[in-house]
């Protein structure tokens, strides 16, 4: 074992016992309680630091340890307090402990942080270079290179925000990233550009509100490290996936330095009806395996925090990024669950999308749905109220659990991304999944009384292709990354439709562009909870770049004022697609269909039709050739507590993923006649009223979906020509828009 360094600096403010509890360094409006879980550690020093975080100040040893917990109270101590801590114990990491007092530690319970992290040689627990490697011991002080903590007065008017709690059954997830979202826009000025102030600007927000969407949903804002090989090639962790604090917003998001700016733009998003959803990454922390940097749970108490192998000397990896953080300790356990509440009480958050979420829910044996941290979500009075959103894997054995968390929980649903994708590619055998998938893949998720909204359904997601990438591109073209192109994934199930990469070919551009409104509008006629990528709604591109995580720069920044007529096109047909699935509660469901007879109702509630518009059969599914198929949604069988006027509604969707044009039969269907055509993505600007009746043979173009609205006798005539009434008053709008007239 190495001799800890001797601190050097005086001791000068006065210490009291102070609490075990809150941990963190916590206010009370005459002084400041410091408390710190280590059960390992042997002394805990607190070091205060001037304003800037430069200079170091005092080391004061906090005098009281209770329950694993060392504690003190500063009583001079006060909001803006600049501070960090030095740890000893025994460096012996053959026995799982990494104690080094030469390195400054962040505060788990941090709330802000100032100042970035400057790499060097320093900020490792061992001597580089060492033929010992991790089994050496550095003595260099790191802090003047370390991010510092700072005491925060937690106090600010909400004034009369209110979360918008909007009903599962009628969220859309928009994924955004806050400094891509607002780096380039022209709206936002340029001090407020890649800060939580750009999101807040008015036009970011209106803009967002007016696309239709319900939820934001924000990629990490935790405070994150840039891994340093990234900074020595000249690239950043764009994404963020490297947290080092679950408390503090990443300073970087802070155009005013002050974490008030965070409140403000949950503010003005609630003031919109948006809810705002955070990406959190509990998995892992930025400190890596035994060859990485120490720069808090690492040097607090390695072997609490993190889950080791049995050779407690290295890590179990079951996040492929070096460590596992260890939820099955009951510390750790708590601090998740402690920060959680935090972003929930202290900055109204509406909830989280966790990555790589397999990770939390195991323990020692394996992943369990009653594991300690699922059941303590559950049951929790605040967590359990929000919305909880798994990406259900992981790099561990036993990692994929698509469909295996508890109730209370919507998950990330690739087997859609990857379904859907095959189906409009034009691969063959897809019919079947298809038909699960786009009702909400009750084969996974009905059971334990889960709702269609569990399954979290998405074409493209921050890590992959974008939407026109998806059809622009048959391989990933990450050279930018600087791995010779080995990184992100290769089977993309993309196609790039004749040509790769950007063409000038019209017959290929009008293909693409009509393949990304197959794919939104399946995506938004789906039953379930649907996410959009930000920026696919007008088709943006990262130019083939599937894995942009290290690429801080106009890749990745979204380019607001290259917007093409194509892209305002797009962008037109999905707010009216999220229209059309707003106004119509049988595309989104309370209940899973399951294609059922109901005999006290006398219908199904779902029924797959062929083009010749009767049932398929069981043999029929079996045909691997068959890419069409209809979709009946009788409006009788809707689930209680749906407006009754709604619940008339029956509606027919088809998709044909054929090249060629397929006569299809519309369905006999009992209380109507006439069906009245709400949307054609072969022939997305015509906006007469498209009618057919029963028995009618109807053309539907070679890689088109086309949606169906059957008008009750009763309400035939007066719902047409409303429908007229509404449909051009749309033309109008478009030809106000583009100067052209509409068809």
């Amino acid at each position: 074992m190495k001799k800890p360094l001797a601190p050097q600096i005086q001791r000068h403010s006065r210490i009291r016992e102070g609490l075990p509890y809150p941990l963190g360094a916590t206010w009370d409006g005459l002084g400041v309680n410091f408390a710190l879980f280590s059960a390992n550690a042997t002394k805990v020093e607190l070091c205060l630091f001037d304003r800037e975080g430069r200079r170091e100040l005092e080391r004061i040893e906090l005098p009281e340890y209770t329950d694993e917990v060392w504690h003190g109270y500063v009583p001079e101590a006060r909001p803006g307090t600049v501070y960090g801590y030095r740890v000893h114990g025994p460096y012996e990491p053959r026995a799982g402990h990494r104690f080094n007092p030469s390195k400054l530690l962040i505060d788990p319970y941090a709330k802000h942080l100032i100042g970035p992290l400057r790499w060097s040689d320093a900020h490792f627990g061992y001597r580089i270079g060492s033929s010992k490697n991790d089994l050496s011991f550095d003595r260099r002080d790191s802090a003047p290179g370390m991010p510092k903590c700072v005491v925060v007065d937690p106090a600010f008017t909400w004034g009369k925000d209110r979360p918008p709690a909007i009903p599962w059954e009628n969220t859309i997830v928009y994924e955004a990233h806050v400094r891509g979202y607002t780096m380039r826009h022209p709206a936002v000025p340029p001090q407020y550009r890649g800060t939580f102030a750009g999101m807040a600007q008015q036009e970011v927000v209106d803009y967002i509100k007016a696309l239709g969407v319900t939820a934001v949903e924000l990629l990490p804002v935790h405070a994150f490290v840039d891994d340093r090989y990234l900074l020595e090639k000249g690239l950043r962790n764009y994404w963020g996936y490297n947290s080092i604090g679950f408390f503090a917003p990443d300073p970087r998001c802070l155009a005013s330095g002050a974490i008030y700016e965070f409140k403000e733009m949950v503010a003005r998003f609630h003031e919109a009806g948006i809810e705002v959803i955070l990406d959190v990454v509990y998995n892992h922390t930025a400190e890596g395996n035994e060859m990485g940097p120490t720069l808090s749970f690492k040097g607090i108490d390695n072997a609490s925090y993190y889950r080791l192998a049995p050779d407690p000397r290295y890590y179990i990896n079951d996040t492929g990024t070096g460590n596992t953080l260890n939820l099955s300790h009951p510390r750790v356990l708590q601090m998740v669950n402690d920060s959680l509440r935090y972003w929930v009480t202290e900055m109204h958050v509406d909830g989280f999308r966790f990555d790589l979420a397999t990770i939390l829910g195991r323990e020692p044996h394996g992943f369990d749905q009653g594991g300690g941290f699922l059941d303590s979500c559950r049951q929790d009075p605040v967590l359990s109220r929000v919305k909880l959103i798994a990406e259900p894997w992981d790099c561990g054995p036993g990692g994929y659990q698509v469909g295996g968390f508890p109730p209370g929980w919507a998950e990330w649903n690739d087997k859609y991304r990857d379904t859907v994708r095959s189906f409009w590619k034009g691969d063959e055998g897809k019919l079947p999944d298809l038909a699960s998938r786009m009702t909400a893949s009750g084969d996974l998720f009905n059971r334990r009384g889960r709702k269609p909204w569990a399954s979290v359904n998405f074409i493209t997601a921050h890590d992959g292709f974008t939407l026109r990438d998806l059809v622009s591109y048959n391989d990933k073209h990450n050279e930018a990354n600087g791995e010779g192109n080995t990184d992100g994934h290769s089977n993309n199930l993309s196609w790039n439709h004749g040509a790769e990469g950007p063409t000038d070919d019209p017959e290929i551009r009008e293909l693409r562009l009509r393949q990304m409104r197959n794919l939104l509008a399946t995506l938004l006629l789906s039953q379930g909870t649907p996410m959009i990528l930000a920026g696919d709604e007008f088709g943006r591109t990262q130019h083939g770049n599937n894995n942009a995580y290290c690429q801080d720069n106009d890749l990745s920044w979204i380019d607001w004022e290259g917007i093409d007529d194509e892209g305002l096109d797009l962008l037109d047909f999905t707010r009216r697609l999220i229209a059309l699935r707003q106004s119509h509660p049988l595309l989104r469901r309370q209940r899973f269909l399951t294609g059922a007879f109901n005999p006290d109702l006398e219908v199904k509630d779902a029924t797959w039709l062929t083009p010749a518009g009767v049932e398929k059969t069981s043999e029929q599914w079996q045909d691997p050739m068959a890419r069409c198929l209809g979709l009946l949604l009788d409006g009788r069988a809707q689930a209680t507590g749906v407006k009754k006027a709604s619940s008339d509604a029956t509606m027919l969707l088809i998709v044909n993923s054929h090249h060629d044009v397929v006569p299809f039969t519309m369905p006999e269907v009992v209380g109507g006649s006439q069906w009245l055509k709400l949307l054609d993505t072969g022939e997305p600007d015509r906006i007469d009223v498209a009618t057919a009746r029963n028995g009618d043979e109807v053309p539907v173009t070679g890689r088109s979906l086309l949606l169906f609205e059957l008008m009750p006798d009763r309400h035939s005539e007066s719902a047409l020509r409303a429908a007229a009434r509404a449909m051009r008053e749309a033309g109008r709008l478009a030809e106000a828009r583009t100067g052209e007239p509409v068809k």
